[in-house]
């Protein structure tokens, strides 16, 4: 076993938890059930990030204290980490008693090791609001291409950067006054003491990612400088020990945030932990950060040296993720795609998102796209239509016809051990956060299951007398397998795995409970699990998010009126007849044979069959076709067909159809159209 201690990146405490910040804490929350799923002790906190001058502005604005809002602000972001899932052992603020202590003292160790500076900065003050300004809150003329309105550190017309004393006519953006030029002593923390053995630090095997490490390459190169930790009053936040007036800069004490966090869950909930045993020197103890890759270089270059000329430990690595896009676009409030949590909670089931996301991610520091389509189509397809639909199919008839017991025997031993062997290749999968592999895993294991299930047909041996037996066997050995793709999603879904549990009346849900067959075992009844993504919830969420202030009044959303053009009226066929078309419209269509991996039935539609179609490419087709009155879903399972592959995709309320499948009806059925044997997914239809 393990002792692993895990924190998330500190979210800040003036605004609300959004879809971009769940992204890291959904990837730390999974990674962390998975290392407990296993086996390993592991401890997991957070904390807000309450210090800064921003956070004293929202308070004057909002006319409350600091501490007011950072309160209140942190009540919203526990209640949202909930409603994800999100379950830390101990949330706490990097405003407090032990924060402020612990800060002290690595800063004054750090000052006893000579890695502390003090020297006179020149900056601009705001004679109005009596406090030195930071380049946000600063604008004016770019001193380059005299662009007006720009920042007080760079210009975004041209791209130079600059001193904000540099700035010409400049105006302090909280009160209009033009600030003036004013020195103060400022604390430095000398970072180049530590350049050797950050270099060395960053190259250590596993501690970062290569792709990081080179990155950071670029700083050595340049040369570091030393870092600026001090901000001048008024400020809100941590006197710097011996220096009146002079406060930490919110980096300073933000990461230390990870330390206090830890030792105040020791201190009231397990007392049994010992603070030294995790950030003593050379402590053989796990302690990891997940990051997002915009604050890289705090915690790759100042925290760790701050971590050493304080004599203590160092994290044993960080792990990265990059930024969130919506639909292919950076988050936008005029388009309804920034997204608080708050939102998205009261229109859908956050276990669909824990979902998708997994689904997407990597130990790779890469972007990540919430595709809306794509998530409502996934869930419903992997999810719905294989992972529960393997269990509502078997367990009618567990409850119904044997007394809510499975069999005495497992009929199937070989396919239920190659399920359960699976295990620790997803178990790796997992530790090595290769959530999106994990996921692939568990889902060609419930495509088998339900190919088991398709080829016994339980539902037909039922209406045969004297096949009761195969009826309880097969169903049994459905239950079963099913039991191992909870288990397995079980730190993506734990709302989900909990009803499983429930369900099946287990004890334990962990790996190591799962490498036995369930027999003679009795199960409670069948309540249904988790229900389709309706499209409507996902419009609704998107309306709900639009900020109809995101436009500016200078520049108005103007109204384009459309132009509609008549169609050329043609002659309706006359009954009995065919429309004509030139052979030159008919070789434009693409016809392609297809494998139907998956059809499920669509709530709310009589005549829809849902397809997922492997037509050769990367990645399925979702298509909706009208044939439900004659063909069941286990009717169409690994069938092949023909499809039109290259019909523009048409959004319907239920989803996107991507293609259309072929058949032919004489007004009393209708018949899927079949290639001949011998064909294979993907192949041309000429």
């Amino acid at each position: 076993m393990r002792n692993i201690l895990v924190t998330n990146a500190l979210p800040y405490a003036n605004g609300p938890i959004h879809m971009g910040h769940l992204l890291g804490y959904i990837q730390a929350d999974i990674w962390v059930r998975a290392m407990r799923a296993m086996g390993h002790d592991v401890t997991y906190v957070c904390a807000d990030d309450a210090h800064g001058t921003a956070i004293m502005l929202r308070a004057e604005a909002n006319g409350i204290s600091p501490e007011q809002q950072i309160a209140n602000v942190q009540k919203e972001h526990i209640r949202d980490f909930d409603g994800f899932g999100v379950h830390f052992d101990h949330y706490d603020s990097t405003h407090s008693d032990t924060n402020r202590a612990r800060a002290s003292e690595i800063y004054v160790k750090n000052r006893e090791a000579g890695n502390i500076a003090v020297r006179p900065v020149s900056q601009l003050f705001d004679p109005e609001k009596g406090m030195f300004l930071s380049d946000r809150f600063i604008k004016g003329t770019c001193p380059k291409c005299k662009a007006e309105d720009q920042y007080g550190d760079s210009c975004e017309v041209c791209g130079t950067t600059y001193n904000a004393t540099e700035l010409l006519n400049p105006k302090s953006t909280l009160s209009g006054a033009t600030p003036v030029e004013k020195s103060s002593d400022h604390y430095f923390f000398k970072l180049p003491n530590f350049g050797e053995y950050l270099q060395k630090w960053t190259r250590d095997e596993g501690r970062l990612p290569v792709s990081i490490a080179n990155k950071l390459d670029e700083w050595f190169e340049a040369g570091l400088a030393d870092w600026d930790i001090s901000r001048d009053a008024p400020y809100f936040g941590f006197e710097i020990p011996d220096a009146p007036n002079k406060y930490f800069y919110v980096w300073v004490d933000a990461p230390i945030g990870y330390m206090s966090s830890f030792e105040n869950y020791i201190k009231t909930k397990r007392p049994e932990l010992s603070f030294n045993d995790f950030w003593k020197k050379d402590s053989k103890n796990e302690v990891y950060h997940f990051i997002g890759k915009d604050i890289v270089y705090f915690h790759a270059l100042f925290w760790p040296a701050m971590l050493e000329g304080a004599n203590y430990r160092t994290p044993s690595g960080l792990f990265v993720n990059g930024f969130l896009t919506v639909n292919g676009q950076k988050m936008s409030k005029s388009r309804g795609t920034f997204i608080k949590a708050e939102t998205y909670l009261q229109h859908l089931n956050p276990e669909y998102l824990r979902y998708y996301f997994a689904s997407k991610l990597s130990d790779k520091v890469e972007d990540s796209d919430l595709n809306l389509d794509d998530f409502v189509q996934k869930v419903n397809s992997d999810l719905v239509g294989k992972v529960v639909n393997i269990a509502s199919r078997c367990a009618k008839f567990i409850n119904t016809k044997f007394d809510n017991r499975l069999s005495a025997t497992c009929a199937e031993p070989e396919l239920v051990q190659n399920f359960i062997d699976a295990g620790d290749s997803i178990a790796k999968a997992y530790e090595a956060r290769e959530f999106s592999t994990a996921i692939r895993e568990i889902m060609a294991l419930a495509d088998k299951a339900n190919q088991y299930i398709d080829e016994k047909k339980p539902w037909a041996l039922a209406k045969i007398e004297g096949e009761e037996q195969q009826v309880h066997d097969v169903c049994s050995v459905g239950i079963n397998l099913f039991r191992q793709l909870a288990v397995y999603l079980a730190p993506v879904l734990p709302t989900l795995a909990a009803q499983v549990q429930d369900f099946l009346k287990l004890d334990h849900f962990d790996f190591a409970s799962a490498k036995t067959a369930l027999v003679d075992h009795e199960i409670a009844l069948f309540q249904p699990l988790m229900q389709r993504v309706d499209p409507k919830a996902v419009a609704a969420m998107v309306d709900a998010s639009k900020d109809s202030l995101a436009v500016p009044a200078a520049e108005p959303v103007k109204a384009e009126k459309k132009k509609e053009k008549k169609a050329e009226k043609k002659p309706e066929p006359k009954v009995g007849e065919a429309e004509i078309i030139g052979i030159e419209d008919f070789m434009k269509v693409d016809l392609r044979v297809a494998e139907v991996l998956e059809a499920a039935t669509v709530e709310g539609s009589d005549k829809l069959l849902q397809l997922t179609l492997n037509v050769g490419e990367a990645e399925p087709r979702n298509v909706f076709s009208g044939i439900r009155e004659f063909y069941q879903p286990e009717d169409l399972k690994g069938k092949l067909v023909v499809m039109v592959a290259n019909l523009a995709p048409r959004k319907m309320r239920f989803g996107i159809s991507n293609g259309m499948v072929l058949a032919a009806g004489n007004g009393e059925g209708v018949w899927v159209i079949s290639p001949e044997s011998g064909a294979k997914a993907g192949d041309k239809v000429s």
